[in-house]
């Protein structure tokens, strides 16, 4: 079989290192011929493209890795798009995460409306991205790891006919909590998955085809972190993370406004250490100070996605897709984050067979959130956007959602200009 072309967009990424570390381990199944990186910041894009080049030797990886600003130039021919971007930076994160919290509300990159600004900055990037796809590449896959995923992925399928896949490492969570509380091998871990990316449940768990007891469950759910294992146990499901900004939502607001710095902020000055190991020409591993970025996973989920699309070979994977008729209870064009049989043809949602009492109606309401947002991001709709605002569970308040609105789109102008046309 012919060797692969990857372009990677937002190739200054931090986690860009860890795509050439999967290539390498599965070099042998999944051939790449060309890695082209792009990124609009010279400076990152050239100092990731000689670290890269030192890694993959380090790594035995015999591949051509080229670099440039030129987004059209790096995505033609190409067979996979790996989608990575940030507008903004993280200096806009946290943007996101400060000022919600000035009115008492979460102040997170994806979750609340830190991630609708950041959906808004994103989508019209990712838009002319696909534009460029279907001009340049149209038989390529857009693997995205741009935040929000789930509505990024929605937009994309809704305005354009670019072919795309939205990954977030989360879908894994389950199989090592069970593997880890089990002592099993992760790979022959399976579930049910339901809901939306940063917002969904595992259950109906299995090894090696063996329903897991409710002992085994209970044993699982200490290990879900962010939300109280008693309250897991009650469910019976596991929870993403991202559920304690539902479930813990006083708590956490109040250790965020305690806490010195923003995830955000720890991040610039993290990324700082990073970006020094990366620039050192003598440096060709990734600096020790990458663990403390996050992110785990992510190059599995993705190499894991590309090998299965390349070889035709049906593989169990969880992605944001449209719904289709899985979750009969959302639109068959909701994007929804789900188990899927992954080959050549694309992703394939599992019917849910049942949804939980307990969530669904949560599930939904995000959902509702959700599609007002991305069609806000889209059209620049103030009221839409507000409308988004009131529909999602942890805002409501129109006293408070049109002030925080106008605040969030004044501070993000430069990057929203859908939203100030004159």
């Amino acid at each position: 079989m012919n060797a692969t072309k990857v372009c990677i967009i937002g190739a200054g990424s931090s986690y860009t290192p860890e795509l050439i570390e999967g290539f390498a381990r599965v070099k042998e199944s999944l051939p790449v011929r060309e890695i082209a990186l792009m990124d609009i910041d010279e400076g990152r894009l050239q100092t990731m493209h000689g670290f890269c080049r030192r890694y993959a030797e380090r790594l035995g990886l015999p591949v051509r890795i080229t670099a440039t600003t030129d987004r059209d130039r790096a995505i033609d021919g190409a067979d996979f798009v790996d989608a990575q971007i940030r507008v903004g930076g993280n200096a806009a994160r946290v943007l996101d995460e400060k000022i919600p919290l000035s009115y008492g509300l979460i102040g997170q990159e994806t979750t609340g409306s830190g991630g609708m600004l950041k959906a808004f900055r994103s989508i019209p990037v990712m838009l002319s991205v696909a534009q460029s796809v279907e001009r340049y590449a149209p038989n390529a896959w857009i693997v995205n790891y741009t935040n929000p995923t789930g509505l990024i992925t929605e937009a994309v399928t809704k305005h354009s006919r670019a072919k795309i896949l939205g990954l977030c490492s989360g879908g894994l969570f389950p199989q090592q909590w069970t593997a880890r509380a089990l002592g099993v091998s992760p790979l022959g871990v399976r579930y049910d998955f339901v809901g939306l990316n940063h917002m969904n449940f595992a259950f109906n768990v299995t090894v090696d085809g063996r329903p897991i007891t409710d002992e085994e469950f209970d044993q699982v759910a200490e290990r879900v972190w962010g939300v109280d294992p008693t309250l897991t146990k009650s469910l019976r499901l596991l929870p993403s993370p991202y559920l304690q900004y539902f479930y813990h939502t006083a708590a956490r607001v109040a250790g965020m406004k305690a806490a010195p710095r923003t995830r955000g902020e720890e991040v610039l000055a993290l990324e700082q250490e990073i970006w020094a190991g990366y620039a050192d020409p003598t440096c060709d591993a990734k600096p020790e100070a990458l663990k403390k970025r996050g992110g785990g996973g992510y190059s599995d989920v993705a190499v894991g996605i590309m090998e299965a699309i390349y070889h035709n070979r049906d593989t169990w994977a969880v992605v944001n897709v449209p719904n289709n008729g899985a979750l009969r209870m959302l639109p068959d064009d909701a994007v929804i984050e789900t188990a899927c049989l992954v080959n050549s043809s694309g992703a394939r949602p599992l019917a849910v067979r049942q949804i939980p009492a307990p969530v669904w109606g949560l599930i939904a309401a995000v959902k509702n959130y959700e599609q007002l947002a991305v069609d806000a991001a889209v059209t620049g709709n103030r009221d839409t956007a507000l409308l988004a605002l009131l529909a999602h569970p942890l805002i409501r308040d129109y006293d408070v959602a049109r002030p925080l609105l106008d605040e969030m789109l004044t501070a993000n102008r430069e990057y929203l200009p859908q939203f100030f046309r004159s």
